[in-house]
């Protein structure tokens, strides 16, 4: 009986294990949705660049394994992190 009554014990930690789990899921997938809406709400900037300059920029964004784009975005944001110091 006291087997029995274990079994039950650890069936229902399992169980209530598993609602924590899915709703840990059900929150991350919340988050990364109202991520990618404020991904989409960035602005579109037009930037024109002299060929030599965009050639160091697209090396350097490829060492960092970054896009061209997100390289210029981290660039940008340093700057201005640099200057609020």
């Amino acid at each position: 009986m006291s087997k029995e009554i274990n079994i039950e014990a650890k069936e229902q930690e399992l169980n209530e294990r598993l609602q924590r789990l899915e709703k840990l899921e059900a929150d991350i997938k919340n988050k990364e949705k109202q991520m990618k809406e404020k991904e989409k709400a960035k602005k579109q900037v037009l930037l024109r660049l002299a060929p030599s300059l965009w050639e160091d920029l697209a090396k350097w964004a490829d060492d960092d394994y970054r896009s061209i784009n997100s390289q210029i975005e981290f660039l940008l944001a340093e700057a201005v992190r640099k200057r609020k110091e």
